[in-house]
């Protein structure tokens, strides 16, 4: 079950619909902005005789390829590899890489659709743009890795460039493979363009705090979320989905912040430890060892493994989805709100189903949207592009900072842009019309291309 769409909408979608069949993710997307823009079309009816909705939601640019590589005994495999180039109103396309068995043009198309958004909201000059890989980096060693992202890069190199498309890592892409890919692009064009990638290490032009920055940020976003109804995250406690990249760091600062973390998961079970998760033991197995997080027992043996346990059952003040789309359904969130959940997060990109977003709605608990509750890390991304322009390095801590004065800015933006339009305290509505507007007016400027 969905919202309506407004009857000028309706067609817009049914033609989305028609010109990219079986694409659901895509089409979830698209319709969770479009309900939201009904006002807007009102208030700005220049933008509906401009067709700014329709260009919007069809890419500047789609790229598919073949990536052939050899495993370490010789089998020869093939891959199918994106890079969908959606929108460059405010800037080079901007967004991650993702490698994962499930990846398909409708899972990129979905991703690089709301980064339009995500990014038009950090307010910093970036379009939106996503890519990756149907590969599966698990189970296969360094060598495996480094031969498929160099064949990935051999074709891709021709369409990014820093004032063109700025990839950056996303599931299943992490420091490592970043190497790689800059290492051939490098190779490749003779050219050290640091601002072509993010997500790089710091020997080489990354930024301090760009790991950190997307849980970072989810955790700033729900502090700001809890402080507009006078609350804050001290003493509460809190689930997150996940143990990668982003779930590790939104525990950590939930830690920092006064919140106490008692379960997280990864795609084989869950982890609940009522005394807190101990963010040493899981670095290790996590980003060290690279084993499952039911080897946690191993570090506490008080810590409960859940095999296929659903996270969404454990009683919590906040949750926090940091590990993929569509992971908590309308039942989920029935369950969170009977047990006392007042605050929902998404670090993930849209990991809550249509229903589940209008359980938490109807209920009028604070629930924030990924395209701006997981901005930070995108965002950071930015000021890592800037470091890299000036041929500059700053400290974590200047870099924490400028992160957590965008994640503020963007929740004042949503926050009043919602009650704007009359619908205080809806971020869904509040985001998707301020990035919608940032962009729309940009589109505007440049005429018809």
């Amino acid at each position: 079950m969905t919202a309506t769409l407004d009857e000028k909408l309706q067609p817009i979608y049914q033609d989305v619909l028609h010109r990219n069949p079986g694409e659901k993710e895509f089409h979830q997307a698209v319709h969770e902005v479009l309900e939201t823009l009904g006002p807007v079309l009102v208030k700005y009816p220049e933008f509906a005789d401009k067709k700014i909705i329709q260009r919007i939601c069809e890419p500047e640019r789609q790229i598919i390829f073949r990536v052939p590589w050899q495993d370490d005994s010789g089998e020869i495999h093939i891959n199918r590899a994106f890079r969908v180039e959606f929108n460059s109103a405010l800037g080079p396309y901007k967004g991650g890489m993702r490698f994962h068995p499930s990846v398909y043009l409708g899972i990129i198309k979905f991703l690089g659709f709301e980064q339009i958004f995500k990014n038009a909201l950090t307010g910093l000059p970036i379009g939106g743009g996503k890519g990756g890989s149907d590969f599966d980096p698990k189970g296969r060693s360094d060598d495996e890795i480094m031969r498929f992202c160099q064949s990935l890069m051999t074709e891709l190199y021709r369409h990014l460039g820093e004032y063109t498309d700025v990839p950056a890592g996303d599931i299943g892409v992490g420091g490592r493979e970043i190497g790689y890919l800059f290492g051939q692009y490098k190779r490749i064009t003779n050219r050290y363009e640091s601002g072509v990638f993010t997500g790089k290490g710091l020997a080489w032009g990354g930024s301090r705090a760009r790991t950190e920055a997307t849980g970072y940020g989810a955790v700033f976003f729900t502090q700001e979320m809890l402080k507009a109804r006078g609350d804050s995250l001290d003493g509460k406690t809190v689930v997150v989905s996940g143990s990668g990249n982003v779930a590790i760091y939104a525990i950590e600062k939930a830690h920092e912040l006064g919140a106490k973390v008692i379960a997280c998961s990864d795609s084989q079970g869950m982890i609940v430890d009522e005394k807190g998760i101990d963010l040493k033991a899981l670095k290790q197995i996590k980003e060290v060892e690279r084993r499952r997080i039911s080897a946690y027992t191993e570090f506490h043996k008080h810590a409960k493994y859940v095999e296929d346990g659903n996270i969404w059952t454990i009683p919590c003040d906040v949750a926090l989805p940091c590990a993929t789309q569509n992971e908590l359904n309308g039942k989920d969130a029935k369950t969170l709100v009977e047990n006392g959940c007042i605050a929902v997060a998404e670090g993930a990109n849209m990991p809550t189903t249509p229903e589940g977003v209008m359980v938490f709605q109807d209920a009028g608990i604070a629930y924030g949207p990924g395209k701006a509750a997981n901005a930070g890390g995108v965002a950071t991304s930015a000021l890592e592009m800037q470091q890299n322009a000036s041929r500059d390095s700053w400290t974590f801590d200047y870099t924490q900072k400028r992160l957590e004065e965008i994640m503020i800015d963007i929740h004042k933006n949503c926050y009043e842009t919602a009650a704007e339009f009359g619908a205080e305290g809806n971020y869904v509505l509040g985001a998707n019309i301020n990035g919608y507007i940032r962009v729309a007016r940009a589109m505007t400027a440049m005429g018809v291309i």
